[in-house]
């Protein structure tokens, strides 16, 4: 009789998705009000990385459009070089997003304990970055926060662009509102011209020259510093550059760190600059037919051995965490939420991609479906990387950074316009 009593509920795998359908693992990262950690679906098997948003929180940092937007933006895209989205449901408490899992860390940690990358390590990822990046902007979205930490790698070493919260669409109007962090900040932002898309160029190359010299090329004591830094300082070489980086590299870098829009490399119209970049010298070595594919061996494999994100996140969930995650039936009566709330409950909707097909809420792409449930939009195959389906070591993790904000105003009709508040980081 008491046996009974104690069985699980069962789980209903062909209703909407929510919590019950994961089980939850290790925790590996935390963000400004939530938490990162692996899970595993209960009928495939498969891991991901599971990223959940307190709802309170969010309410109180007024960030609740931008959690929303972040949700829509991911909906649309799926591509390789892409940290996808691949379930969002809600509960009470929580928003989450369910996402592919990346087990090698992110850029930050690597340089962190590398000091600097191998220039072939750079490049191939500069290649698969870039074509991430042309994705984006072919789908009338500008990334604005590319730099190290969000950048990660999954097992095999395939670098992947992640965190979308202050990604945005953009049309014919240049944007003005200061977003990002501020040391990758293209100069045409700081100096408050208006700017476009091409400013995930100028980003890229601020990565990529951290990456190889371990150093930024930019740098200032003060915020209005680093503004005179990026807007006016000539670029500048470490002494032993060239005992790092071949010339060709640093032809790469420095146009992709044009001050002229119309000069950086990746900008040129329809597509143009990306296939420039392409054609450039430093990629000789990059089989561009196979990249998107991942047919090819990366350079750098990460030593999954050791674990490649913080491990305190792990120590204080089950340490100091008073509420800990856990699946929880939802309440009937909703009629008594606060508008921030209500808006939630009504917009930050679910997403399950292997029963419906990647869609726009952006007003101009409404008539274009992103792709299917199993295939990007390029008609490759899943992007979705390959990860164990039955074992998760202890000494494995992701690293998914909470990254810049740009918060936004309540209002739902705000959610594709310009956002304008700052935060530097």
């Amino acid at each position: 009789m008491g046996a009974a009593c104690c069985r699980p509920t069962p789980v209903d795998f062909d209703g909407e998705v929510n919590l019950f359908h994961f089980v939850l693992l290790r925790c590996v990262g935390k963000g400004a009000f939530g938490k990162v950690r692996v899970v595993q679906h209960k009928q495939t098997r498969d891991l991901y990385a599971l990223k959940y948003i307190n709802k309170t929180k969010c309410v109180k940092m007024k960030a609740v459009a931008n959690v929303i937007q972040e949700r829509r933006l991911l909906e649309e895209v799926d591509h390789p070089f892409i940290v996808n989205l691949r379930y969002a449901f809600q509960d009470d408490e929580n928003c989450f997003f369910v996402l592919d899992l990346m087990l090698g860390g992110d850029l930050r940690f690597h340089l962190e304990r590398l000091g600097s990358l191998q220039e072939d390590v750079v490049r191939f990822y500069v290649a698969q970055l870039s074509s991430a990046v042309e994705f984006l902007h072919q789908s009338g979205i500008m990334h604005r926060d590319i730099k190290p930490d969000n950048i990660l790698l999954d097992e095999r070493g395939n670098a992947h662009l992640t965190d979308f919260n202050i990604a945005v669409h953009f049309g014919d109007r240049k944007l003005t509102g200061v977003a990002g962090s501020m040391a990758y900040m293209a100069p045409e932002i700081l100096t408050k011209r208006g700017y476009t898309c091409h400013i995930d160029w100028w980003s890229l190359g601020v990565c990529a020259y951290e990456l190889i010299f371990g150093r930024r090329p930019f740098r200032g004591r003060t915020n209005s510093d680093l503004t005179y830094s990026i807007s006016k300082d000539p670029l500048k070489w470490p002494e032993d550059a060239e005992k790092k980086c071949t010339r060709p590299g640093m032809l790469v870098i420095k146009g992709l760190l044009d001050r002229d829009p119309s000069r950086r490399f990746g900008c040129k119209p329809n597509g143009e600059g990306y296939q420039e970049l392409r054609r450039h010298p430093w990629f000789k070595t990059i089989d561009w037919d196979t990249l998107e594919s991942k047919e090819q061996t990366p350079p750098f494999v990460p030593d999954s051995k050791k674990a490649n994100f913080d491990a305190s996140h792990e120590l204080e969930e089950l340490l100091l965490e008073d509420n800990p995650l856990k699946a929880k039936q939802r309440r009937a009566n909703q009629d008594n939420l606060s508008a921030e709330m209500r808006q939630m409950e009504d917009q930050f909707t679910s997403y399950d991609f292997k029963k419906m097909q990647r869609r726009s809420y952006y007003p101009h792409n409404q008539q274009q479906l992103i792709s299917t449930a199993t295939a990007t939009s390029s008609g490759l195959a899943s992007s979705r990387p390959a990860t164990p389906a039955n074992d998760l070591r202890p000494d494995t993790g992701i690293t998914i950074n909470s990254g810049s904000m740009e918060l936004q105003g309540p209002e739902a009709d705000e959610m594709n316009k310009e956002m304008t508040e700052k935060e530097y980081r």
